[in-house]
């Protein structure tokens, strides 16, 4: 295995790891947002009306953009095998 591979297969993976969460942390950021506006307007400050639209949110999020989230990881799973095939033949 080469170090060129070596880079290759962790830049893959970080990008995986980011297209693959980047939906449900951008959902989360709009809620919270959303809900500290809400709480400065009406200067309510219970702690667990942030968390729960949150949680709430990234939890639909996770489950509408699954078989999305699959797709991406088999796809990452393929291309892994393949370079560590690759790399056994060297």
């Amino acid at each position: 295995m080469t170090d060129v591979l070596v880079v290759e297969i962790i830049r893959e993976g970080l990008t995986t790891i980011l297209t693959v969460a980047g939906p449900m942390l951008i959902v989360g950021l709009a809620v919270g947002l959303l809900v500290s506006v809400f709480q400065a307007t009406t200067q309510i400050q219970e702690q667990t009306l942030s968390f729960i639209p949150k949680i709430v949110a990234i939890f639909l999020t996770m489950a509408l953009s699954g078989p999305w989230i699959l797709r991406v990881l088999v796809g990452f799973t393929e291309k892994l095998f393949a370079y560590l095939e690759q790399a056994g033949r060297w």
